[in-house]
């Protein structure tokens, strides 16, 4: 398969009179055409940030990308103008943002939104982009699609603003969508329904996606891959398969067991994982996660990990050999 996006060692500040946090810093991955890449982790691992920085909407100040390349199709997204990189969102990559409420403009007409884009970029007319937005309405899964289309974004659910915002991601069939926490203000039958959305589309046309998440169930329904985000780096990235069944890093273990599993004891209690994220404006010297690792070694303080491969396209970013019955420091 083809690469649609490349991302190689990016590197997201943000500028603060306390000094500089680096929420991105220095990760590299690869999302080829029909594939769903899950990127999980906690609030402030830099899942977000990495989104918008492929956007190139970091707010700057007092963010900004001080290094590395964003390759779509070839072409480095960082060294577009700003003329350049605004035929490129909407058009090539489409976003959909955590909130519908606050993204969705209140003053403006659904079919406004959905359209905009469609005469933006594709030259339509007025009429052809209302019946347009009207298709995609009905694709997404809106009841009387043609009596809503002129509806305003309060008119509608929670569920519907969310399906308005993936129809305006998908107006212009880009060939990739990137969904920042899409479900987490859903309650969980309408998220199912948003992931099976996603699901067909992906399906029907080929479209990449990558989804962000602090839900591990919804990753293994979606996603073919998994990259497990702490601290601003990448600790962990595996297929589904192979990271649910072999988790290799203490954080991946610690989430997957901090989450309630159906087929567990009926009073089985969840394992948190003690402590705080790091301070990203001091950092540790060695591994982040050291502070809270049941599994640290003195080579964790001192020096931070690289990810090395620890199966098929199973990569891992520690010096202990978690996935093994008993730890032991790495060659």
């Amino acid at each position: 398969m083809s690469a649609v996006l490349q991302v190689v060692d990016l590197r997201t500040s943000f500028f603060t009179s306390d000094g500089e946090v680096k929420a991105v810093n220095g990760i590299s991955f690869v999302i080829h055409q029909g594939e769903a890449l899950g990127i999980v982790g906690e609030s402030g691992c830099g899942k977000s940030v990495t989104a918008l920085s492929i956007m190139r909407l970091v707010p700057d100040p007092p963010g900004k990308i001080i290094g590395g390349q964003i390759l779509f199709d070839g072409r480095d997204l960082l060294k577009l103008t700003a003329q350049e990189i605004r035929r490129v969102r909407g058009r090539d990559v489409g976003i959909v943002f955590q909130d519908p409420m606050t993204s969705l403009n209140p003053v403006l007409t659904v079919r406004r939104q959905i359209s905009e884009s469609l005469e933006l970029h594709l030259g339509m007319t007025s009429q052809q982009a209302k019946q347009r937005s009207i298709d995609l309405l009905k694709t997404v899964g809106i009841p009387s699609p043609s009596e809503r289309i002129d509806d305003y974004p309060h008119q509608f659910s929670g569920g519907m603003r969310q399906r308005v915002m993936i129809a305006i991601a998908l107006a212009c069939s880009p060939r990739l969508i990137i969904a920042d926490e899409p479900t987490t203000a859903l309650d969980v039958t309408i998220q199912a329904q948003i992931v099976d959305l996603v699901k067909k589309l992906r399906k029907e046309l080929g479209t990449a996606v990558m989804w962000i998440t602090h839900d591990l169930g919804i990753v293994a329904h979606l996603c073919d891959r998994v990259m497990v985000m702490y601290a601003g780096h990448i600790v962990e990235s595996a297929p589904v398969r192979g990271l649910y069944a072999k988790p290799s890093h203490p954080y991946t273990l610690g989430l997957l067991h901090s989450i309630p599993r159906i087929d567990g004891k009926r009073h089985a209690k969840l394992v948190p994982i003690d402590g705080m994220p790091p301070d990203l404006i001091d950092p540790p010297q060695g591994c982040s996660f050291m502070p809270r690792c049941t599994f640290a070694r003195e080579t964790c303080e001192n020096q931070p990990p690289e990810l090395r491969q620890v199966g098929p396209d199973h990569f891992v970013a520690c010096w202990v050999d978690v996935g093994a019955g008993q730890p032991s420091l790495s060659s």
